[in-house]
């Protein structure tokens, strides 16, 4: 037995444990306590419908088994973040990646001498973390930090890990958005190298004029 089956086994179990216990306190008071099993059922078949949704739209272009989207869905945890939140610092341990669902982030290097240099934007449909904190498993060198209230799904190292060895596919495809990444971060090196100040504002806002929007 995989894996993957005994987890999401491990799900349905405790879904149907959770669910005959609302049953068996409705049968003692049935006007008051049925009214929470109806509500802790339509919870658990809209919760599980919208995180099933959101791996869809994570991994648009993949095909999964009703099973596969179970266990996907269960490793990618969901969370909101207000404007100005700082979700790790330099110095930290970052265990996490993070697929942007709405809002718009920053990575950003402190100086010595206290100037921030902004490293990565982060918007809809992007994924945003301390790279190299996350896979070398070393201490974070930038601050990601929120501006804009945000929705993420989050990945730990470890459940990329399991992830990947159960379902292959997905190992490819974020593989090649990293590959992506690289390359764009590559070409913006090129540009802060050859470029003035000036001149990289201007590619900037021609690239990303959506964000620049945001920055106001």
């Amino acid at each position: 037995m995989t894996k993957t089956t005994l987890l999401i086994q491990s799900g349905f179990f405790l879904q149907r444990k959770a669910s005959q216990h609302f049953f068996n306190l409705a049968h003692r008071n049935q006007d008051a306590h049925l009214k929470v099993f109806t509500y802790f059922h339509d919870y658990i078949k809209f919760k599980v419908k919208n995180d099933i949704s959101k791996v869809k739209e994570i991994f648009k272009g993949l095909s999964f088994t009703d099973e596969e989207l179970t266990f996907v869905s269960s490793l990618f945890h969901k969370k909101y973040y207000k404007k100005g939140t700082i979700i790790f610092k330099a110095n930290d341990i970052v265990d996490d990646m993070f697929y942007i669902s709405d809002g718009c982030l920053r990575t950003y290097y402190m100086s010595r001498s206290g100037k921030q240099h902004t490293v990565q934007f982060g918007i809809k449909d992007w994924w945003i973390t301390d790279f190299t904190a996350y896979f070398s498993s070393s201490k974070a060198v930038m601050n990601l930090e929120v501006i804009e209230d945000t929705t993420l799904y989050s990945l730990s190292k470890t459940d990329k890990e399991l992830l990947y060895s159960e379902i292959p596919q997905v190992e490819t495809f974020i593989r090649k958005k990293l590959e992506s990444a690289f390359a764009a971060f590559q070409k913006r090196i090129i540009v802060s190298l050859s470029q003035s100040a000036t001149e990289r504002y201007l590619v900037f806002l021609d690239t990303h004029n959506n964000i620049e929007k945001r920055l106001k």
